[in-house]
């Protein structure tokens, strides 16, 4: 609630206390002030810099998967089994995946409840599908915009509580008590009221801190994550959150315009790929240069479906991921634009318009047929197939059935992020990340278990919030002592940050430029020598910031501060991948490490990249923090993962434990 204003340096800004501050809208931040209410805590906040701004409301794919345990009569499975299924994907916490696993359906099951409309058969049975690293049928969706509909049940149920929104907020510090690394409120702007007697600066006193920011949206030029979204890992690791896994992220296909994921029937149907100069002349049918075989590149095409993530070990034999690296070439090393166009069947396997089914691999092949879609084209195979998704782009201006749909290979999530425990807290105490925020995830995750882990996660938090942290925040005088100063170093970034009210602002040319090279770089081809030259220039840009950028009006300081952001991630993240090709590491998950003395070796035409996939250090984990002085130093610990928890637990011990609450401790 509101608690009056103070003043800081001349500076008058408001202050708010609650016992509990969430940060974001998406999937994560909504269940954690959801379940926060129903659990009985009711003295919270939610503070975003946008209801409707968020990864969860605005993105999707073909078919977006939510994993859980498996419920099908036909699938023995246990939380034991699910939980080795995400720990052998390799750098997980055994314990944080045991978590994952066993509260799988109970937030499933909530889901439902509040309106998600899961599809079940006459019997009850919430049969799934088996997604990708998975051998039970454990997913399930509501189709291409599941995460949307669990936001929009969601938001409705946090308004039904009465909870109070602080929307168009924007965080911009998260402060501590610096003796005893804890967290206890956030600085923030309030956008809609910024002007230059306070910046729109506005605190927010609190016991707990839940943190739903998304992943760092915004570091790559080349993204599916909407425009709308940033995120905020930055300003955590500036507080002394430590990360882990910064490394593993996921790739893939995505169009640009409008920005989606191109999985399932998008390479089903067998699209042909072109590239194109930057007018859009020149048009070649580019994936020929590699697949000498029209079998192998239908093949290819086809597997992308099912292969959507760019996957290294998916490059040899003719590997679908070399589709991704063939357009990475035409776009990043030509300068090209490339597109798929659903008009036309690839040249190569056309015959009278149509394509000539018995070049298809045996896979593709009885795909089509028991889809009966052995059709023309492969927009006439989409339309019978999936008919939502050609809806889908008309509804944002892309007429599949007759214009190119312009792609590239863009960031898509990050599997790592901050860390926490099996609570969900990080090493700052009373500060929790949820959702893409916190690096649960390890290498090779299930399809669907991001969305299953925004659930867990938030209402562990929220539990343990209920059941140990419920005091209220701290008397506003000692908040005000142990925050000065961080607030203060706020109030000095903005001071410094020039105004040329007499032309237009360079931010967006600035960050376009950062985004571009973070793209080349540190995506999913990576160079030991061009990220060691990558961290030099981003050094260099932080220490000098203030001299570099300028805007034209105080109403584009969030913009600012989600560049600030941005640079501190990107070099937390560049440094994370230089320690562990330091540290030796081949190739894995969803990049690859360009290695001179590599085992494997792509050709094509005049280039040859070659890479290994021997050492992926699967059985541990790089945890990274950082510390701001002059500029941005980081640090790296190696720590082995831990294994599951496996043992004989006694009904009548788990009891008195839990009536004791020795849980929480």
């Amino acid at each position: 609630m509101y608690k009056g204003q103070i003043t800081i340096n001349n500076i008058p800004i408001n202050v708010y206390e609650y016992n509990t501050i969430v940060v974001g809208s998406g999937a994560a931040s909504l269940n954690a002030a959801d379940a926060l209410f129903k659990l009985g805590q009711k003295d919270i906040a939610l503070v975003t810099e946008g209801m409707n701004r968020g990864t969860s409301r605005n993105t999707g794919s073909d078919k977006q998967t939510y994993y859980k345990q498996s419920t099908s009569i036909k699938d023995a499975d246990s939380p034991l089994k699910m939980a080795k299924t995400l720990f052998n994907g390799g750098a997980m916490h055994g314990d944080i995946a045991l978590v994952e696993a066993a509260l799988s359906l109970k937030s499933f099951y909530k889901l439902i409840d509040i309106g998600v409309p899961f599809p079940h058969d006459t019997f009850g049975q919430y049969v799934g599908y088996m997604t990708d690293h998975d051998e039970n049928s454990r997913a399930s969706s509501v189709g291409p915009l599941t995460s949307k509909y669990m936001t929009e049940q969601l938001e409705e149920e946090v308004r039904k509580n009465g909870t109070d929104i602080f929307d168009r907020f924007l965080v911009i510090s998260i402060l501590k008590d610096e003796f005893n690394e804890e967290a206890v409120g956030v600085l923030a702007l309030d956008i809609k009221n910024m002007d230059e007697k306070n910046y729109g600066l506005s605190l927010f006193n609190c016991r707990n801190i839940i943190y739903g920011t998304g992943g760092p949206a915004s570091i790559y030029y080349r993204s599916v994550f909407p425009k709308s979204q940033s995120g905020a890992t930055g300003i955590a690791l500036e507080a002394g959150v430590k990360a882990n896994n910064l490394t593993e992220w996921q790739y893939g296909i995505a169009s640009i315009k409008f920005r989606w994921n191109l999985s399932g029937t998008y390479q089903q149907v067998i699209p042909r790929y072109i590239s194109t100069d930057m007018d859009m002349n020149d048009e070649k049918e580019f994936l020929g240069d590699y697949f000498k075989n029209p079998t192998d590149l239908l093949n290819a095409t086809f597997l992308k479906g099912y292969q959507w993530p760019f996957d290294s070990r998916k490059l040899t034999n003719n590997g679908s991921s070399v589709i991704d690296l063939l357009i990475y070439i035409e776009t990043q090393i030509k300068g090209r634009r490339v597109f798929l166009d659903f008009t036309k069947n690839p040249s190569c396997a056309t015959v009278s318009g149509g394509l000539d089914f018995n070049l298809l691999g045996k896979e593709a092949y009885e795909y089509l047929k028991n889809s009966n879609a052995f059709l023309k084209t492969p927009i006439d195979r989409l339309a019978k197939m999936n008919p939502l998704s050609i809806d889908l782009y008309k509804k944002n201006n892309i007429d599949l059935e007759k214009e190119y749909l312009e792609i590239d290979v863009c960031a898509q999530h990050q599997n790592g992020g901050l860390a926490g425990d099996i609570w969900w807290e990080s090493n700052l105490k009373n500060f929790f990340p949820v959702g893409e925020a916190n690096g649960t995830l390890g290498i090779y995750r299930p399809g669907g278990s991001a969305l299953n882990s925004t659930q867990v996660g938030s209402y562990r938090a929220a539990e343990l919030i209920k059941n140990k942290y419920y005091q209220k925040p701290m008397e506003l005088d000692k908040f005000i002592t142990k925050v000065n100063n961080q607030v203060m170093r706020k109030v000095n970034l903005i001071e410094r940050i020039k105004i040329e009210d007499h032309k237009k602002s360079n931010l967006i040319e600035f960050q376009e430029r950062l985004q571009k090279e973070m793209s080349k770089i540190g995506a999913f081809i990576r160079d030991k020598q061009k990220i060691e030259k990558g961290l030099i220039m981003l050094n260099k840009t932080f220490k000098e910031f203030t001299d570099l950028v300028y805007i034209n009006d105080l109403k584009e300081l969030p913009t600012v501060f989600r560049i600030y952001d941005m640079i501190i991630t990107q070099i937390a993240c560049l440094s994370s991948i230089l320690e562990y090709i330091n540290k030796g590491g081949d190739s894995r998950g969803s990049y690859l490490i360009s290695d001179e003395d590599g085992l494997y070796e792509i050709r094509i035409n005049d280039m040859v990249l070659k890479f290994s996939l021997e050492k992926d250090f699967r059985d541990k984990i790089c945890e990274t923090v950082i510390d701001e002085n002059d500029g941005i130093d980081v640090f790296h610990n190696w720590v082995d993962v831990r294994p599951i928890p496996e043992y004989d637990s006694w009904f009548e011990n788990v009891w008195e434990e839990y009536r004791q609450k020795k849980i929480y401790n």
